[in-house]
């Protein structure tokens, strides 16, 4: 289906790897704590101010029975039963919440209550909750009733796509965050051959914590025990990174976030006396000063992604002309990875020979292609090559005199 594309093309002038570093950085991470210090109710959310270490009052009480829940799909509310979701309840939080996703762009809070198989997100312009009560979230049959099938891991992704992680590792979670709903089930995480013995699997040492992402498409996955690996998405290995250093031995990282000075900020849901910043290049701990005390927690979350690359590997995408952007249409966009083709359509668009050049967000070349523009409205069909990986790539249109004429981000999925 052909798409207008101008307002779409407008809202993008830079890439995403350099969009993270550049946008403005979350000072403030969402907590899920209880009503009161040193409980541990995971019910009740708040704000904490990085810079500051002060935490807000309560946002959203959890357990109010006087909450009103909506279907995400249909935006009525729900009843207070839900077919097909076990150990359903109305509540928002009612068994309590050890994962949660903050998803900038739509302004909400993604999370899933253990041990009720059911996505669900808070509006945080609206404070209303929604619930996507027409599947469940793992699709594990009878998830509820292990421990190891519950959802502890969860954050939003520099691609905009949501990710999740069982606690036993199992099951690799990934769901969109735009008006429709679609529910990736990835398979298991594999373990790298050189962890050294430490599994992602294992009880002991790898499960609970939270996830963080970074700005070249990877997670990171820090466990309850303080251990930490990295994801890659597209193969789903698991690479161990070492453990945290200069935690007490009681201290479990189960919330992280990352600062807006790029370090790391690590909360428990057990140890009373403080959390913890972590340097990610040493992965080594301090203690994190707080004016009042602190909120035992069982998740963070914020949109801030960790950077990796060198700034000289960022590229910027200059603002397309307006003119132009209406010259030139893509799609579809996003294309599902087994389409392996997109379409060009150029109108009114001066007659000659143009280049059209695919690269990766790092500026590597994966297609150049040479095009004789006749007509208007002629569309050009660009074959992807079969070994194409799912991810974020740059489509750019130049005149035979290496002139960019247009510009436009497209996403395989």
């Amino acid at each position: 289906m052909r798409k207008d594309l101008h307002g779409f093309v407008l809202a993008f002038v830079t890439i995403i790897s350099s969009t993270i570093t550049s946008q403005a950085q979350d000072r403030f991470a969402y907590v899920v704590s209880d009503v009161n210090q040193n409980t541990a109710g995971w019910t009740v959310l708040r704000k904490l101010n990085l810079q500051t270490g002060v935490y807000s009052d309560a946002l959203f009480n959890g357990v109010d029975s006087k909450g009103v829940a909506y279907d995400a799909i249909s935006k009525k509310q729900v009843a207070n039963t839900s077919a097909g979701v076990a150990n359903y309840s109305p509540t928002p939080f009612s068994t309590g919440v050890a994962a949660i996703a903050y998803d900038k762009k739509n302004n909400r809070l993604y999370y899933t209550p253990m041990f009720i198989d059911q996505l669900r997100y808070i509006d945080l312009k609206t404070m209303k909750v929604y619930y996507f009560t027409d599947q469940s979230f793992t699709g594990i049959a009878n998830a509820h009733n292990d421990e190891g099938n519950v959802v502890t891991r969860m954050v939003i992704g520099p691609d905009g796509y949501g990710y999740a992680v069982t606690n036993d590792a199992n099951s690799f979670i990934r769901f969109s965050t735009g008006k429709k709903l679609v529910v990736e089930q990835l398979g298991a995480l594999v373990d790298d051959p050189n962890n050294t013995g430490i599994s992602v699997h294992n009880r002991c040492s790898s499960w609970g914590g939270d996830m963080i992402g970074d700005d070249a498409g990877n997670l990171y996955l820090f466990t309850a025990r303080n251990m930490v690996f990295k994801v890659n998405i597209e193969t789903k290995v698991a690479s161990w990174l070492g453990p945290i250093k200069g935690v007490p031995a009681d201290f479990t990282t189960n919330g992280i976030v990352v600062t807006d000075d790029q370090k790391l900020l690590a909360g428990s849901q057990v140890y009373s006396k403080g959390w913890f910043v972590i340097d990610p290049k040493s992965w080594s701990a301090t203690e994190f000063k707080t004016p009042n005390g602190i909120y035992l927690t069982s998740d963070l979350a914020n949109s801030n992604f960790l950077s990796t690359r060198p700034k000289s590997e960022m590229t910027t995408i200059p603002q397309p002309d307006v003119r132009t952007s209406n010259m030139i249409q893509l799609y579809p966009n996003p294309i599902g990875i087994t389409e392996n083709q997109f379409k060009i359509q150029f109108n009114k668009l001066v007659p000659g020979d143009y280049n059209i050049e695919l690269t990766d967000v790092n500026g590597k070349q994966i297609i150049k292609q040479r095009v004789t523009v006749a007509s208007e409205g002629q569309i050009q069909t660009i074959n992807l090559k079969k070994n194409t990986a799912q991810g974020i790539y740059l489509v750019k249109v130049s005149d035979i005199y290496s002139k960019s004429i247009f510009t436009q981000k497209l996403v395989v999925q």
